[in-house]
Parts: structure tokens; C-alpha cells; sequence
């Protein structure tokens, strides 16, 4: 709607007084899926690809974060991102985005790609595929939960992904990978992408961004680790590409507890054009170019979605 459309460049308007609103994606489902109620499938993200594209000019990121430093940003400034390389991404999300005429960067983490698993995938499917009642994880620091309906299954994962999370990195995926074991879950995945994905990206104009090798949590690991993985992930993306990736995502983002100054600085030393945190929030010319917030859209409906984009363009969220 047009109204929506004069009302974004009304909050943002372009120019030295320019906000750039960047939209953060991890998977675009098939179909919805009750144990990952946060994902969109894809009807829902259509949708949202297309009011995004309507309302808002959609830039790439690398491009945005030039033009918001430099002041030449066109009002209603967007970017769209997609977190940490599922292969949903190339085969669903990318024909929506060139339906629509978006463009959208993806950060992946590079160890993951072919046939791995993040962790966190590890404990989703574990829980899918157990058929007890009931499961007793206090071997693994995890507490007994009930698996009796979608529901409790839900709200296991909704209480122990949170504290796994925070385990240090090497045990965080031994943990999950043995509980997925002995859920009967195979090591090997086809949920990642593969290096024709990554390929597919790029013959469609979208971008590749950096998301460190193995996605540990930067601020619990030291230095030197943390500067091998941005390293690494970087090098392993511009092997399989062919290309420099001079954009980067910090694993889970959060400026509270996920990253410090050290992580920021590393990032900006090892020459990256800017990077991404998960702080919610609008960019300004004044916010550091490697630290720019993106918005997580959780709406599900279009008139409460758009509304969640003026109001976090308003401040109000």
C-alpha cells in the first residue's frame, strides 16, 4: 500500500538524516514447521519479500553501509540478510527474492557447508525424531523434559537450546551431536548448503558474507581463536566462490553477552567493509559501520508486520 510506502520515508527519510533498517532471515521453510515456529515458510516470506520490495529500497548491504556513511542513502533504506547458510536459502528464499526484485546477503559459516549440522539443529531434530513420553538429559547438564505433545516438545527446546547455547564451543557440539545419536539422527545432513548453492547466490546478484568457520560465541573464546575463525571462514567462502567477502555477521550477535569491543575491532582490523550484530534497531551515519543492528521480523500477519516496521523505525520497539 502506498500509505505504507509514505510512511517509512516519512520516518527515514534520505540523505544526512537516513536510517537503514537491516532485515535479519536464518530459513525459509517449505512448509511451517511446528518445532521451528520462528522460521517463515515460504507463502509468509513471499509476502514479506513483497512489501519490503514495495516500500522500501532494497540495497545491498555493502553498497547501504557506503551510503549511509557517506549520507547519499535514498529514503526508506533497506537490506535484507539471511544468517548462517541453509540450503533452504538458495533453493527457496533466492527465486522469492528475484521474483520480487530484492536483493539479500548471506552470511554463512563455512564449516557447515555439504553435509554438517549446527548444533542447534542437532537438538531440534533429536527432538523430532524421539518417541518417548519423556526424555532425562542431567547426564549433559540438561534437566528431564516432557516429549508427550508438539507442544511440550516446543517448550524442551525453548528451555534447553538457551542454556546450551552458552556451553563452551567444543563441548556445546559434542553435546548436541551425542544427543542427536542416540535420537537415532544421522550425522550426515542435507540441510546446508553446498558450494553450487553459494555459486547460485551470486549468478543471482545477491552477496556472500563472512560467519566464521564454526560459529563459536567470540567473546567465550580467546583472541587468537576467535581471529582464526573469522580468518578461516572468510578464506574457506573466497576459495569456494572465487570472490573477496569483505562483509561479516557475528554468531549470534548480541552486544550484552556474544561479542566486545576486541571482536569488533578484530573484525574492522582484519579489513572488513562492515559487519552486522543482532541488536535490534535502526543503522545511522553515526552508528559504527561494523556494528549496524538488524530486526528479526516475527510477525505473522502483513498489516502487523509492516506495522513492526514502523515502529522500529519510530524507535517504539
Amino acid at each position: 500500500m502506498a500509505l505504507w510506502k509514505t510512511a517509512y520515508r516519512m520516518l527515514a527519510p534520505g540523505g544526512r538524516r537516513s536510517k537503514l533498517l537491516i532485515f535479519i532471515f536464518h530459513q525459509v521453510l517449505a512448509e511451517p514447521d511446528p518445532l521451528r515456529p520462528y522460521e517463515p515458510d515460504a507463502e509468509q516470506f513471499d509476502w514479506m519479500v513483497q512489501h519490503i520490495a514495495r516500500n522500501f529500497s532494497v540495497l545491498p548491504l555493502a553498497e547501504a553501509a557506503a551510503r549511509l556513511a557517506d549520507g547519499s542513502l535514498p529514503p526508506a533504506a533497506a537490506c535484507i540478510t539471511f544468517d548462517d547458510g541453509y540450503r533452504n536459502n538458495a533453493e527457496l528464499a533466492l527465486p522469492i527474492l528475484l521474483r520480487h526484485g530484492a536483493v539479500a546477503t548471506f552470511f554463512v559459516a563455512s564449516s557447515f557447508l555439504g553435509q554438517g549440522r549446527m548444533w542447534n539443529d542437532d537438538l531440534i531434530e533429536a527432538v523430532r525424531q524421539l518417541g518417548s513420553t519423556e526424555v532425562d538429559w542431567h547426564a549433559y547438564g540438561l534437566g528431564a523434559h516432557r516429549l508427550a505433545t508438539p507442544a511440550d516438545r516446543l517448550q524442551c527446546l525453548e528451555t534447553v537450546l538457551p542454556r546450551l547455547k552458552y556451553f563452551p564451543h567444543g563441548e556445546r557440539a559434542r553435546v548436541a551431536r551425542a544427543i542427536a545419536r542416540a535420537a537415532g539422527v544421522a550425522d550426515e545432513s542435507r540441510m546446508m548448503m553446498e558450494a553450487d548453492h553459494l555459486a547460485r547466490l551470486i549468478a543471482g546478484g545477491m552477496e556472500i558474507g563472512a560467519h566464521t568457520c564454526s560459529h563459536p560465541i567470540l567473546s567465550q573464546i580467546g583472541r587468537e581463536e576467535a581471529r582464526d575463525e573469522i580468518v578461516r571462514g572468510r578464506s574457506e567462502l573466497e576459495r569456494m566462490t572465487g570472490r573477496p567477502v569483505r562483509l561479516f555477521a557475528y554468531p549470534n550477535g548480541d552486544t550484552r553477552r556474544d561479542l566486545g569491543q576486541r571482536d569488533v575491532d578484530l573484525v574492522r582490523d582484519l579489513g572488513f567493509a562492515c559487519a552486522v550484530i543482532t541488536d535490534p534497531g535502526f543503522a545511522v551515519a553515526a552508528t559504527n559501520p561494523h556494528m549496524l543492528p538488524r530486526f528479526t521480523p516475527w510477525d505473522r500477519t502483513p498489516g502487523r508486520f509492516a506495522m513492526r516496521c514502523a515502529m522500529i523505525l519510530a524507535g517504539r520497539l
